[in-house]
Order: C-alpha cells, then sequence, then structure tokens
C-alpha cells in the first residue's frame, strides 16, 4: 500500500494509526496532569495537618505557661519551645505580631531579609479579609517550590495575638520518580499497542476497502463505446454496498441506452453538417457560373470579330468553376471514404523524404537525427499527412517576408516525431481551439478538411498531434508515433 496516496483505504489506515497515537499522548499527559493535581492536594493536606498539629501543641504551651497569654510575651513563653515544635514537625515555624513584625523563629540564624522581618502587607490583607482565617502563597526559593500558610494564634478566649507562618518544602522527588516509572512502563505498553494498531489498521483497511475497491476498477473499466457488465456482488457486502450497486447497474442500463441515442444523434448532426458544408461549398461558384451564362447571353454577338475570344473567355471562366466544384467533392469524398488502413512497419525518416520530392520550393528544409525510425503506420496515409501539413504551412506563409519552412524528423526511447515549421500568419488564439475540427478553415479558399484528415489518420495509429503557434512569427505541427523498435 502507497501511503502517499489519498485513497479511501489510506484514509482509514492514517486515521486509526492517528486515533491511536492522538489516545496514547492524551492517556499520558492525563497521567502526568492527575499525579501533579495528586501531588499539589497532598502537599496542601499535608500542610493543613501539620498546621493543625504545630497549632494544638502552641495551645498546649499557652495553657501551662506562668506568663500572661498576651503578644508581648510570646517571645519568652516560646523561647526554647520553638525550636522543639520545629524539630518534631520538621518545618520552621515564625511568629509574627498583629502589623506583620516578626517575634520568634524557629531558624538558628535570621538573614537580614525584609520579607522574613515583615509580612508583606497583600498577605495581611489578605488574611484579614479570608473566610478560612489562612492564607497560604506559593513561591520559589534556590531552584525550590514552597508553600507558606499564615493563620492567626489565639489566646484562651479565642482571641488574636499572633501570626503563625509555616514555610513548607515541597519535595515530590519521590512522586516524580513513581511517576517516571509509570510512564516508562507505560511507553512501552504503548510501542506493543502501536505496531498492534498498525497491522490491525493495514488489514481493516484492506478488509472495508475491498469491495468498494472492486466498484472502483469497475467505474474505471467504463466505457461508452462498447457493452459494460454489471457488477454481482456477495452477499456478505450486499448489506453496505447494495444502494451503490444498484447504482451503478442502472447507470450501465442508462449508460447503453444514451450511448445508441448519442451514436444516432451524432450520425444525424454529421450528415446534416455535412450536407450543409457542401450546399454551401457548392453554391459558392455556382453563383459565378450563373453570371457568367447571364452575361454570355446579353452580351455574345455571332458577328462581332472578337466573338472567338470572349467565347473562350467564357468558356475559361465556367470550367474554372466546374474544377472548384469537382475539388469540392472530391475533397468531401476523400474524407468520408478513408482507405482502410494497413499496420505495416514504416521507416519513418525515408517515407518522409519521399514525400517531400514531390515540392520544388526551395525554402523548404529537411533535418532528421537517425537514418531509420521505425514505427507501425500505413505508408501511403503517412505521405498524405506529410503532404497535407506542408499544402497547408504553405497557404500559411507571409508574402512580406522570406518564406521558410522547417520539416524534422527525432525521436526518443519511446516515440518519433514529424514536426512541421513555418514562419508564417499564425493562428490567432480564438481559432486555436478548433483547428482539427472539420469544415474549419482560416484560409479564403478550401473545405477545412486537411488537418481535420491528418488527425484521424495519426490517431487511428495511435499517435497524437499538437500545435504550437503565434500570430505573425509562425506555427508549428508535432505528431508523435510511438515506435516499434
Amino acid at each position: 500500500m502507497k501511503i502517499y496516496q489519498n485513497s479511501l483505504r489510506n484514509r482509514i489506515f492514517i486515521a486509526m494509526i492517528l486515533l491511536t497515537l492522538i489516545s496514547s499522548l492524551l492517556i499520558a499527559g492525563m497521567s502526568i496532569y492527575q499525579s501533579r493535581e495528586q501531588a499539589k492536594d497532598y502537599h496542601s493536606k499535608r500542610l493543613q495537618r501539620k498546621e493543625q498539629a504545630i497549632k494544638e501543641q502552641i495551645a498546649y504551651e499557652l495553657r501551662k505557661t506562668d506568663f500572661e497569654v498576651v503578644t508581648e510575651n510570646l517571645q519568652f513563653i516560646f523561647r526554647e519551645e520553638i525550636y522543639g515544635i520545629s524539630d518534631i514537625h520538621g518545618m520552621p515555624v515564625n511568629m509574627y505580631d498583629l502589623q506583620g513584625r516578626l517575634i520568634k523563629t524557629s531558624k538558628p540564624k535570621l538573614k537580614a531579609d525584609s520579607l522574613e522581618l515583615q509580612i508583606n502587607h497583600i498577605i495581611l490583607e489578605g488574611l484579614k479579609t479570608s473566610d478560612t482565617r489562612r492564607y497560604v502563597i506559593e513561591f520559589e526559593e534556590d531552584g525550590k517550590k514552597y508553600l507558606s500558610s499564615y493563620s492567626y494564634l489565639t489566646d484562651n478566649q479565642f482571641k488574636n495575638i499572633a501570626i503563625l507562618n509555616l514555610p513548607y518544602l515541597e519535595n515530590d522527588d519521590f512522586m516524580n520518580y513513581e511517576l517516571k516509572e509509570f510512564l516508562t512502563r507505560l511507553s512501552g505498553i504503548y510501542v506493543l499497542m502501536f505496531l498492534f494498531s498498525i497491522g490491525l489498521a493495514y488489514f481493516l483497511s484492506k478488509y472495508i476497502t475491498k469491495s468498494i475497491s472492486r466498484i472502483s476498477d469497475r467505474f474505471k473499466e467504463i466505457n461508452i463505446a462498447q457493452r459494460n457488465d454489471k457488477i454481482v456482488i456477495d452477499e456478505s457486502d450486499a448489506g453496505e454496498l447494495n444502494a451503490l450497486v444498484m447504482s451503478y447497474n442502472n447507470m450501465v442500463d442508462q449508460l447503453e441506452e444514451s450511448a445508441v441515442k448519442l451514436a444516432t444523434s451524432e450520425r444525424e448532426q454529421a450528415w446534416r453538417e455535412m450536407a450543409k458544408q457542401v450546399a454551401h461549398e457548392i453554391k459558392n461558384p455556382l453563383t459565378p457560373m450563373r453570371l457568367t451564362v447571364q452575361s454570355f447571353q446579353r452580351r455574345f454577338d455571332p458577328a462581332d470579330p472578337d466573338s472567338q475570344e470572349k467565347l473562350k473567355e467564357y468558356s475559361n471562366s465556367l470550367i474554372e468553376q466546374i474544377d472548384v466544384m469537382s475539388n469540392i467533392a472530391s475533397a468531401f469524398s476523400t474524407y468520408a471514404t478513408m482507405p482502410a488502413q494497413k499496420s505495416e512497419e514504416t521507416d519513418v525518416p525515408m517515407v518522409t523524404q519521399l514525400a517531400l520530392d514531390i515540392f520544388n520550393e526551395s525554402y523548404i528544409t529537411y533535418e532528421e537525427d537517425a537514418a531509420s525510425l521505425f514505427a507501425i503506420f500505413d505508408r501511403t496515409q503517412l505521405i498524405r499527412v506529410v503532404t497535407n501539413l506542408i499544402k497547408n504551412a504553405i497557404q500559411a506563409l507571409d508574402t512580406d517576408r522570406s518564406p521558410e519552412i522547417k520539416v524534422s524528423v527525432t525521436h526518443d526511447k519511446y516515440n518519433v516525431y514529424l514536426k512541421v515549421k513555418d514562419n508564417g500568419t499564425g493562428v490567432h488564439e480564438d481559432h486555436q481551439t478548433k483547428i482539427f475540427e472539420p469544415k474549419f478553415t482560416t484560409k479564403n479558399s478550401g473545405m477545412g478538411l486537411g488537418l481535420a484528415m491528418v488527425k484521424q489518420i495519426v490517431e487511428n495509429f495511435k499517435g497524437t498531434i499538437t500545435m504550437t503557434t503565434e500570430v505573425n512569427v509562425g506555427t508549428e505541427f508535432t505528431v508523435q508515433i510511438p515506435r516499434s523498435r
């Protein structure tokens, strides 16, 4: 299966792979997010438990002290006890007065830091307005994350006497280790799932699109010029594809009917067009013939000494118009009854030179890149192709400049190329798409059948003919014929 092809099978395959990959990433991302949320919740609750335990121990010390329980005496009441509390709970303990000034700390050495000596006014305001009488902030120090809680200490009558501050270090080493181990094991499972999903996606996409591919292949084989077979599907596929198959079979029936109608209509239209063209072309010389005869009746005088000369003039005029009518009939007859083609191996350069021998114009040049190039082509019809292209080029020449017609035969690995190039008037952009149509011509004379006949001959031998042109510069016709050897 070629992945770069934008087929239904590939889209199903890629969609299933992406679904597995995205779900794996989402599960991994959700696991990391959940682990971090759990760690955050764990640290928050652990800080609350430690805070409650420290408050209970502080309350016990306040009940048994001999000092009056006021803010000013707290530094004496907890002179030594604060260190024991800090050691038991494994975290620093700071006490501030109600204005946020530091009273007592368990730290052995106090840094000269304004934040430690005085609580920030934002924290004080947050603590005062808190419904829970508690305020927690997060901060980092030396690359470590901390939670710092602020709450009120009360005396036995529940009167606020101080602010308790507990900086709590969020140590996630163990949790990060467990998360890493979990993700490592999960990634191994994901790799196995991904490999399994690739195989499953391949076979499922192949199974799903098998019947559709059969129908698609049949669509590609449809040809209006031949009878098309209907599709018969297995009963196992009927449920999913029955509507599509019925539509295809109905289309085949309609196509056959349309092909018959189209062929009949095209034949009738072709005959109508041919009849109109023949009538038009024959009518053109009839008018001057009628005028010539009428003039002859009025002006001819047997006694006139120049009567023989005038009779000869009138006769030549009639003969000329009769020749035109004969040429018209011959041209249509030639186009309508093409001789049976012979599938023979023909030496294209040799036959081309043979066709050029009938032209005596000095401005016609010929060149080739090989002495012999063979193709399956009727020898006689190849001569007709060359002569028609040369005649067309001669008629297109510009009389205001030096005429030039170049004929060449070249080749590549698979094809022979016959080219006829002139420096004539070129073909106007509006006429370029019609140049190979029957009865189309840009010249004052002729029936416009020469290039149409050439195209028909070339295509009968599986070749092509193309034209490149530029107005007032020239035109080049290229005939491409498949090589036989």
